[in-house]
């Protein structure tokens, strides 16, 4: 079985280096952080992450509008959605967005992930 990897997208240092440690714990190798939705756009297409774990709250957009662009044509990473509200808040955004789902950041975990991905 092939590694997972991971390009983690978030504006706060510090969920990005916690969620780093517990993926990597947990099997799956991450291949980069990017901290707004441009940087984000721009590191999944350089660094071809089979997933990108993607807040939806950045500071020049929303992840769901980073998540529809890097699913637009079907052949982008996998996406899931991610942020401290829960997810019933967001109503059918991280379905249209393209995004496999959502986890709230207190959940997270490589069993969460992997459940999202299969």
């Amino acid at each position: 079985m092939s590694t997972t990897t991971v390009l983690i997208v978030d504006d706060h240092p510090s969920f990005r280096a916690t969620a780093r440690l517990l993926l990597e714990s947990e099997g799956f190798e991450v291949v980069g952080e990017a901290e707004d939705g441009a940087s984000a756009v721009r590191a999944a297409r350089a660094l071809a992450p089979d997933l990108v774990l993607l807040d939806v709250q950045l500071p020049d957009t929303d992840g769901f509008q980073v998540a529809a662009e890097l699913t637009a044509n079907g052949a982008g990473p996998a996406v899931v959605l991610v942020s401290s509200r829960d997810g019933d808040d967001f109503g059918p955004l991280v379905a249209r967005s393209g995004a496999r789902g959502f986890v709230p950041k207190a959940e997270l975990s490589g069993a969460a992930l992997r459940d999202l991905l299969t």
